[in-house]
């Protein structure tokens, strides 16, 4: 039998040190007033900004080499801070300790008739870990809700941010002991093997719940390869369609925003479909306004047909381009002969994640509301508010596609669990056998 890789070993036993010091840490979160967690909040906010420079020069650092290996602009744009982004961060963390603690909020309570009072209860994980790629602003926001929820979390981001995260860790961490907290109730693995993912995804009695956010290959990893709970959050190929009924300009101005605002994040539209009687009208309004703003377009034969005749660059799309989560200025276009065709394309290529109707009919909003399967569906509304900030959640640990207890932004409630409280006055289930006549078993 050949002896085990001492390297292996050695990343085994750094790994599950951290998590037994985030275990312990879990219990004084978990037991901490709700004053006492917003506190440690705000302070982190204090410390983030205090440390600023040292923050945005390290990230400065990480998006130097992601640069030098030739990182795509999207991931570049995930990746990058500035001070304002940083600000956002902290204002956050306001919002975050200004939530409701969801922590011992009664869920429901009821009677029974044999008189037990019973009560559900929403409680911490306890260890949250959340494995993510290149965007600081999560290392925050993960730390900010799981605090307040009770929880300590373990965070595991990408190499390409390594640096930035490292600081922002030891401001949160510093925040945590000036107000008494023990400061491995957020903790960074900052190993940077692979092979962590599944040190954390199998951690069970260490690790009470993962939560990946990403790219579909690092999602599916962790959801084929767990151990522990996961809350799985998904890709965002999100679509627009404009049905016939639209007002051209408002839809003009929302394929715009949902596509060019920000189109590294998973709440863009991949996809604009539009109604064969509004295409004249719209396409060519809203392949000029996007054209303008450098977005590369891919179109159908019937949009490439409009685009050609008023002049708007756009390239033959494929089936590749319609499954495609491009996170960049690019996006596919087809025209469709009905809002039935439109729902087919959007069940065939959507990721159940964010998708959106414009039209002035109530009867196809409300189909189109009722029968897309989605996390979030919207009427006249651009996509870019699928946000666990634009919902009131003041963050999200990621936007969740599946359908178990947490769909869309995932924010404080989700975050807990539940436990039952019975209180009785001496009831019993089964006959009496006490003082009764019979005899109690040996």
């Amino acid at each position: 039998m050949s002896s085990p890789d001492p390297a292996i070993a050695a990343r085994k036993a750094e790994v599950e040190a951290l998590l037994r010091a985030a275990r312990a840490a879990a219990g004084a979160v978990g037991r901490a007033e709700t004053e006492t967690k917003n506190a440690v909040l705000r302070t982190m906010g204090e410390v983030l900004w205090r440390e600023r420079e040292a923050i945005l020069a390290a990230n400065a650092e990480d998006v130097r080499e992601a640069a030098g290996r030739g990182t795509p602009r999207a991931r570049l744009d995930r990746l990058t801070l500035t001070e304002g982004r940083l600000r956002s961060m902290i204002e956050g963390l306001e919002a975050v300790a200004a939530l409701p603690d969801p922590v011992g909020r009664v869920a429901a309570a009821w009677t029974r008739p044999n008189g037990l009072r019973i009560e559900k209860v929403h409680v911490p994980f306890g260890v949250i870990a959340i494995i993510y790629e290149a965007r600081p602003n999560v290392t925050v926001d993960a730390a900010a809700l799981a605090l307040k929820a009770g929880s300590a979390v373990v965070l595991r981001g990408s190499r390409d941010a390594l640096r930035t995260n490292s600081a922002l860790v030891a401001a949160l961490q510093a925040a945590l002991e000036a107000r008494g907290f023990p400061p491995s109730a957020v903790t960074l693995i900052k190993r940077p093997e692979r092979e962590v993912v599944d040190d954390l995804i199998t951690a069970r009695g260490l690790i009470d719940l993962v939560i990946p956010r990403g790219g579909a290959g690092l999602i599916r990893r962790v959801v084929d390869g767990a151990r522990v709970p996961v809350i799985e959050t998904g890709i965002g190929n999100n679509h627009l369609y404009v049905d016939r009924a639209a007002d051209v300009a408002m839809a003009v101005r929302l394929a715009v925003d949902a596509k060019v605002d920000r189109p590294s994040v998973c709440n863009a539209i991949e996809t604009l479909l539009v109604h064969r009687e509004i295409a004249e009208a719209f396409l060519p309004e809203a392949g000029r306004a996007l054209s303008g703003l450098g977005v590369e377009l891919r179109a159908c034969p019937r949009a490439l047909e409009i685009f050609a005749a008023h002049g708007i660059p756009a390239r033959p799309a494929t089936d590749e381009d319609y499954a495609e989560e491009f996170l960049d200025l690019i996006l596919a276009v087809r025209v469709v002969d009905d809002l039935d065709e439109a729902l087919q394309h959007i069940a065939r290529y959507g990721t159940n994640h964010s998708e959106a109707i414009v039209t002035d009919d109530p009867e196809a909003a409300r189909r189109f509301l009722t029968e897309v399967d989605a996390a979030a569906v919207y009427h006249n509304a651009s996509t870019r508010f699928t946000d666990g900030g634009e919902f009131g959640f003041g963050a999200e640990m990621g936007i969740s596609t599946q359908k178990l207890h947490a769909r869309g932004p995932v924010g404080l409630p989700e975050l807990t669990t539940v436990r039952y409280r019975i209180v009785g006055h001496g009831q019993i289930r089964g006959p009496e056998r006490v003082g009764g006549g019979e005899r109690l078993p040996v």
